[in-house]
């Protein structure tokens, strides 16, 4: 064989190794195996990576599909809700499937209802497809949105964050273009703080308007149906399906009211929040200009029995002692309904439930309290107070939540400030019962969510704004956001207009401060600074403005600006020392005071400062 071998090589024309073009060949087969083999890794590692993301993203546990009884034949009107899908969270019962309650122990221990949660009916009969039931939080509790047992939905808007909760999966299935609508309950924010996470629009009705009826109570005073939606039409029409007709209330010169204090708790201006709306409501008949308020002030004056919650605090501080006095009230009424409704449930079965979601449930089932009737006392004095703030026109403006959500997976917890920055923003519709409309503003600075609150019953108007307005609304943050910052590029002509105009808008605001309309004057040097953000004077007497109102972040965040424009403007010092020392930020306020007095040594109101705030850091 060897001798034939070597024969058969020298008749070729040489041995192998003499032969580049068989080297040239073998090398190329080689480096194929090694690429195709790679491919395959890589193949391989590709499907493991899609194998372990959740089907759905996560939203679901339950999936089959309800289907609507069949169109009536022309002439008749098509169903409303004809060719729409939705989905329901986990506490919706549905016939003969056994809801969850987001917990595998409360699905082992209960039995398949006999009959359909009402308004899952009500949307069939309008036309509307169900394609399954979506994860939520343990047992209506959690704000993140995670779940031990069904894992976390992903956040199609972030998915490096927590979608929210407690109705996590609704949201996702929406935001994830999975269905066009979801239902979910909201009883502290379940329905609005997903859809702030997720970037959806959401509406929590009027307490009581819609029917629980066929839905899991986790607190039964302060529990609504809630749904998300990607376009304000779909959450109308859903409105329309599931909303009575005397649900209406609003009526013509509508005016929005933004709540300066919640913002400030944002620290975030919502100054390019103010520009957008109104300049998107300005082109519509019947709106009033927007006008700002201390919605915690005015709580703090108008909920009386509130003030046994409260706790002591300046006079400056009575506002934020009061949202914080109303979001504790929030809590205390969630825990003893719980309590009442699941106690027995929770101490025979003892769950399984994630560490957060225990932690709530025991300080339900071990709550105590010695005056309940003063919490429902509060409920309707809140309402009234809201009445009586909106009437039959206003529409309160205030953020959703309190900021970024978590990182999914993250070992961390919500820090104990962001949740009470969010319940403060969420108790004000929830424990009054009145409606709320949640819209996302994606474009906006800080990526605020934007919440507009009506009084009791008036929820097919407030949509019905919401309808006319979002779509402005969207084009006006967009400019807004461009306007504020944008240098001046006309002509020297143009220029001088634009200051002759912004120096007019001044002087309305200091006669309109005159007359100590503090709202008033804060629109006109708004408008003033949106011709001329160059002028220094301008955010200075905006902030004096903001002070009477008590938007002190506000405030300080106008000196900032005028300091950066006029480094030796001593009323810009004085103004921020004074927001800061009412923020008790001692140290900061102290150094503001100095530096006017290094500017005017006989300052007296800088002397003053500076000698109580030396006495209250000793």
């Amino acid at each position: 064989m060897a001798s034939s071998a070597q024969s058969g090589g020298a008749g070729g024309g040489g041995t192998i190794t003499s032969n580049p073009r068989v080297w040239i060949v073998a090398g190329i087969a080689v480096a194929g195996v090694i690429v195709l083999a790679e491919a395959a890794r890589r193949r391989r590692r590709w499907l493991r990576g899609k194998s372990s993301a959740p089907p759905d993203a996560g939203a679901f546990c339950d999936r089959f599909e309800l289907s609507p009884p069949p169109q009536p034949p022309p002439p008749a009107a098509r169903h409303l809700l004809s060719g729409l899908t939705f989905a329901a969270s986990d506490n919706f019962e549905i016939e003969g499937y056994v809801a969850g309650f987001g917990n595998p122990d409360w699905k082992r221990t209960h039995e398949a209802p006999r009959h359909t949660a009402v308004t899952v009916t009500m949307l069939l009969k309008q036309g509307a497809t169900c394609i399954g039931r979506t994860v939520m939080d343990e047992l209506g509790f959690g704000v993140t949105g995670e779940n031990l047992h069904c894992g976390t939905p992903i956040n199609p808007a972030s998915p490096s964050l927590v979608p929210g909760g407690s109705c996590s999966g609704a949201a996702v299935a929406v935001a994830a273009q999975l269905a066009d609508f979801a239902l979910g309950t909201d009883t502290i924010g379940d329905v609005r703080i997903p859809a702030s996470f997720c970037g959806l629009l959401s509406f929590r009705p009027s307490y009581g308007v819609v029917s629980t009826l066929g839905t899991i109570a986790n607190s039964q005073s302060l529990d609504t149906i809630g749904w998300f939606a990607r376009d304000p039409s779909v959450l109308y029409r859903v409105a329309e399906a599931l909303l009575p007709a005397t649900a209406g209330g609003l009526k013509q010169r509508r005016q929005f009211v933004f709540a300066d204090d919640c913002f400030q708790l944002l620290k975030v201006s919502n100054q390019k929040t103010v520009h957008a709306i109104k300049n998107a409501v300005q082109t519509l008949p019947g709106y009033q200009p927007p006008k700002h308020i201390n919605i915690g002030q005015y709580l703090y004056l108008n909920v009386p029995s509130l003030k046994e919650f409260c706790e002591p605090a300046t006079k400056l501080q009575e506002g934020m002692s009061a949202l914080k006095a109303l979001s504790i009230v929030m809590l205390l009424l969630q825990r003893y309904e719980f309590k009442a409704s699941h106690e027995n449930w929770v101490n025979t079965v003892k769950p399984k439930l994630g560490l957060d979601i225990s932690t709530r449930v025991l300080r339900a089932v071990n709550f105590a309290h010695d005056n309940i009737k003063s919490l429902y006392a509060i409920r309707n004095e809140l309402r009234a107070a809201l009445q009586n703030l909106l009437k039959d026109t206003g529409i309160l403006v205030l953020p959703t939540t309190a900021g970024y959500p978590l990182k999914r997976n993250s070992k961390e917890r919500l820090s104990s400030g962001f949740e009470d920055r969010m319940y403060k923003f969420v108790g004000i519709a929830a424990l009054s019962g009145c409606c709320e409309v949640t819209i996302p503003l994606a474009n906006l600075d800080h990526h605020v969510s934007l919440s507009f609150v009506a009084t009791h019953g008036s929820d097919k108007s407030l949509l019905r704004t919401i309808l006319d307005t979002y779509s402005l609304i969207q084009e006006q943050v967009v400019l807004a956001s461009k306007l504020v910052t944008a240098p001046v590029t006309n002509g020297d002509i143009d220029v001088d207009i634009d200051v002759d105009a912004s120096e007019l808008l001044k002087e309305k605001g200091n006669s309109a401060f005159k007359r100590r309309q503090w709202s008033k004057a804060v629109e006109f040097y708004s408008e003033a600074i949106s011709l001329s953000d160059t002028n220094a004077t301008y955010y200075c007497n905006r902030a004096a403005a903001y002070l009477e109102l008590g938007s002190f972040k506000q405030a300080e965040a106008d000196c900032d600006r005028a300091l950066l424009l006029d480094k030796k403007n001593v009323k810009a010092y004085l103004r921020r020392g004074f927001a800061r020392e009412v923020t008790l930020n001692y140290k900061e306020a102290l150094q503001d005071f100095r530096h006017a007095l290094a500017l005017e040594p006989q300052n007296k109101t800088a002397l003053a400062a500076e000698r109580r705030l030396q006495k209250l850091l000793k």
